[in-house]
């Protein structure tokens, strides 16, 4: 039987005349950019986040860059986040400006550890009158990025604690958390500002390209809102900002498929649970580990398996979906060389790198299939 990691079709297929709806009403009123397509969906999403405000943009990569420019990194400024993430956590840092500084993640939950946050503080920096300091290059710390891997979010308890005492701003890198909670708070809602995407694959994805900020700081949201239109108001800026305006349209697909989030997470948590249970008895993977204070989306159903590059190549020779996200850490890519990083320096990191499979866990994944996953994965055990 094929199975594929994803099929979007199945999600959009009873929701298709909404969608269709959004497009003719576009075309109608010929409001393809912004409009109150896209001010109603602010609204939407920042109830949903447990935020006062909520500032759309075109991408969730322009999110992370909006974020840092709207905290003020300054060219060479440090901004901490961790390795084993998609690219564009770094990349946005280099983009607006600023150094990444990696920590390592946690075994198991695969999130940014705390403990390691704090003592990569303690050992290299001081507070000074330029605030935040790294004692042996004099670059001052901007800001913390954790990132809430596959749809879980961060320990926020400690790592808030951490920059609160470091005065530091938090920036959610949540493009792949949009629902997920930490105690009774969702993503996006426990740092200084969230950053989401929107990119098809994700729970919450537009049928195209899009991004959303969060905050409760009423400050920083109207410095969102002038960044992402060139930094200013009409004709007249205060600075130079970019264009990164949600299309009218996207916004009011993703309303439609917002109705409809909490209905697929449940069947995407309800297909990880029976994964849970159906490799309970196979000790060459890890299932993954939820933090108990935690309430995860399951963006990636994500195992870390023995002899995984082989695994790989029987599922697909099967026609079974998987992928490896990811298959290198950043401080190991080409175009980071120059940060001095080196194998060996992020142990964690690399070994989820070497070990980490995704595995269909869509909402609309028929159990069939599903029996169909966790047969082919007893089966190359097995052998």
């Amino acid at each position: 039987m094929q199975v594929p990691l994803l099929d979007i079709n199945r999600q959009h297929a009873d929701i298709k005349e909404e969608l269709i709806q959004v497009f003719t009403d576009a075309l109608s009123t010929s409001r393809f950019i912004k409009g109150p397509e896209m001010e109603n969906l602010e609204k939407e999403f920042a109830k949903y986040s447990g935020t006062t405000d909520a500032i759309a943009c075109a991408s969730g990569t322009d999110a992370l860059i909006l974020a840092l420019q709207a905290i003020g990194l300054k060219r060479d400024e440090l901004v901490i986040t961790v390795p084993f993430t998609f690219f564009a956590t770094a990349g946005a840092i280099v983009r607006a400006g600023g150094t990444p500084v990696f920590i390592d993640v946690l075994p198991d939950t695969f999130n940014m550890d705390p403990d390691l946050l704090e003592e990569w503080l303690n050992t290299n920096c001081a507070i000074t009158n330029r605030g935040i300091v790294h004692r042996k290059t004099g670059k001052r710390v901007a800001a913390i990025m954790p990132v809430h891997i596959f749809g879980q979010i961060c320990n926020m308890d400690s790592i808030n604690a951490t920059a609160s005492t470091w005065d530091l701003p938090v920036i959610e890198d949540a493009a792949q958390a949009a629902g997920s909670k930490w105690r009774d708070s969702r993503a996006g809602s426990l740092g200084s500002i969230g950053c989401f995407s929107f990119f098809p694959s994700k729970n919450l994805g537009a049928l195209g390209d899009g991004g959303m900020l969060t905050t409760n700081n009423p400050a920083l949201a109207e410095r969102l809102r002038s960044i992402r239109e060139h930094g200013g108001r009409g004709y007249l800026h205060a600075e130079v900002g970019t264009n990164s305006r949600m299309d009218a349209i996207q916004a009011g697909f993703l309303r439609v498929k917002l109705r409809k989030l909490e209905e697929w997470h449940a069947g995407r948590r309800s297909n990880a649970e029976r994964y849970m249970k159906a490799f309970a008895d196979v000790s060459q993977v890890k299932t993954p580990v939820i933090d108990p204070r935690a309430w995860s989306i399951y963006n990636q159903y994500t195992l870390l398996a023995e002899n995984r590059d082989e695994l790989l190549n029987f599922l697909r020779n099967k026609q079974i979906g998987c992928a490896v996200y990811y298959p290198l850490p950043l401080h190991l890519q080409e175009c980071f060389a120059d940060l001095g990083y080196t194998k060996g320096d992020f142990k964690v990191s690399e070994d989820c790198s070497g070990k980490v499979i995704s595995l269909p866990v869509f909402g609309e994944l028929a159990k069939e299939e599903q029996d169909e996953v966790v047969a082919a994965v007893k089966e190359f055990y097995r052998r």
